[in-house]
C-alpha cells in the first residue's frame, strides 16, 4: 500500500487501511468489504453501517479499544483525520516542553462536543496516555460515551454543558487548569447547509447524488446558527474568562475563508499568540487555529503540570471581558 504522506508522521494510518490485519482483529468487518475498480479490498463508505464498523475495527486494532458502539444517527467520524488533530496537539504542547512531547495523566486535555463515538479521548489516551474530560450538550451522546467508558474501564471525565448558549462557562470550574482544550464545531449554519454540503463531498468524490449522511449526525452536531464561526468567535469571547486556567485553546476551522475574520477577532481578543495548523488527508485539507493567553517566556517546561490551585497566572487581569459577538462578520 501507497504511503499517504500527507497524514502526520506518527499516524498509524499513514498506509491506508490494512484490512487484512482489520478483518483479523475484527472478522465482523469482512461482511462489509467489497473490491473496487483495481480490484483492491475497501468498503462502500456510503453505507453508514459499513463505516461504523470500520471505525470499531480501527479502534480496536490500532488503540486498544475492545468495546465501540454509536446510537443510530449520531456522528460517526473518519478516524484518520481525528487522529491528526490529536497528533498536531502534540506537536503543539512539544513546542513548550523542549520539543519533547509530554505524555501522561498529568497532561489535562478539554473535549468541547465529544460526542457519542468519544473519539479524542480514545485516541488521546492510547497514542499519549493523556488525561480527558468531555463535554457535550445532547445527553444521548453523554449516555453512549459513558458506555464505552465503563465497558473499556476507562477513567475519562463526562461533564453534561446545561446551556447551549455556553461552552466553556459552566463546565470549567475555578479549580480546574487544563493544558489544551480542543473542539470540532458545527460547521454548518443550517441542516439544508449540511445536506448540500453532503451532496457536494459526494460529487467531488465522483458517487454522484446522495441525501443520506453517512457519517450521521444530530442537529447540535452539524450546526448551529451562524455556523462555525459564531461558534468559535463565542469561544474566544469566553476563553477570554478563563485565560489564567488553559495555556493553549483550539479548535477545527473547516473553511478556510473563515480564517481571517477569526483572525481580527484573535486580535480583539489580545491573545499572546495564535496560529494556525494545517492538516491533509487524501484529497481533504483542514486545519486548527490555537491560541493562548500565556507569554512565550511563561510556557516552559514547568508550566506542563498544571496546578489546580493557580492554573498559570496568566498576566491578564481585571473582570472586563469585551464582547466580540458583535464584530461585523460576513457569514
Amino acid at each position: 500500500m501507497a504511503t499517504k504522506t500527507k497524514l502526520h508522521p506518527r499516524s498509524q494510518h499513514r498506509h491506508g487501511y490494512d484490512f487484512e490485519r482489520l478483518v483479523a482483529q475484527s472478522p465482523e468487518l469482512e461482511a462489509f468489504t467489497i473490491r473496487n475498480l483495481v480490484g483492491r479490498t475497501t468498503i462502500d463508505f456510503q453505507d453508514a453501517s459499513a463505516v461504523r464498523m470500520l471505525n470499531r475495527s480501527l479502534l480496536k486494532t490500532y488503540y486498544n479499544v475492545n468495546f465501540w458502539d454509536i446510537p443510530p444517527n449520531y456522528l460517526c467520524p473518519p478516524i484518520p483525520g481525528r487522529v491528526d488533530y490529536v497528533h498536531y496537539l502534540a506537536d503543539l504542547l512539544a513546542r513548550s516542553n523542549k520539543h519533547e512531547i509530554p505524555r501522561g495523566h498529568n497532561i489535562k486535555v478539554l473535549d468541547i462536543g465529544t460526542g457519542a463515538s468519544l473519539v479524542y479521548p480514545l485516541i488521546g489516551q492510547s497514542e499519549y496516555g493523556w488525561n480527558f474530560t468531555g463535554v457535550d450538550i445532547d445527553a444521548g451522546a453523554l449516555k453512549s460515551a459513558k458506555q464505552i467508558c465503563e465497558q473499556n474501564k476507562l477513567n475519562i471525565t463526562l461533564k453534561q454543558q446545561e446551556k447551549r448558549e455556553n461552552i466553556f462557562r459552566g463546565v470549567i470550574e475555578p479549580r480546574d487548569a487544563f493544558h489544551i482544550t480542543m473542539c470540532n464545531p458545527p460547521f454548518h449554519c443550517s441542516m439544508e447547509q449540511a445536506k448540500k454540503g453532503n451532496q457536494r463531498k459526494w460529487k467531488n468524490l465522483g458517487k454522484g447524488h446522495s441525501n443520506q449522511l453517512n457519517f450521521g449526525g444530530q442537529n447540535d452536531e452539524l450546526w448551529c446558527p451562524g455556523g462555525e464561526i459564531k461558534f468559535i468567535a463565542r469561544m474566544v469571547e469566553q476563553s477570554m474568562e478563563f485565560a489564567e486556567q488553559c495555556l493553549w485553546f483550539t479548535s477545527l476551522v473547516s473553511k478556510k475563508e473563515n480564517l481571517k475574520p477569526l483572525n481580527k477577532i484573535l486580535n480583539k481578543a489580545k491573545v499572546a499568540d495564535f496560529e494556525v495548523v494545517e492538516m491533509a488527508q487524501g484529497q481533504k485539507t483542514s486545519r486548527f487555529i490555537a491560541w493562548t493567553y500565556v507569554k512565550k517566556s511563561r510556557r516552559s517546561p514547568l508550566s506542563m503540570r498544571a496546578s489546580k490551585q493557580s492554573g498559570w497566572q496568566s498576566v491578564r487581569t481585571g473582570n472586563h471581558i469585551p464582547s466580540l459577538l458583535n464584530e461585523s462578520i460576513n457569514i
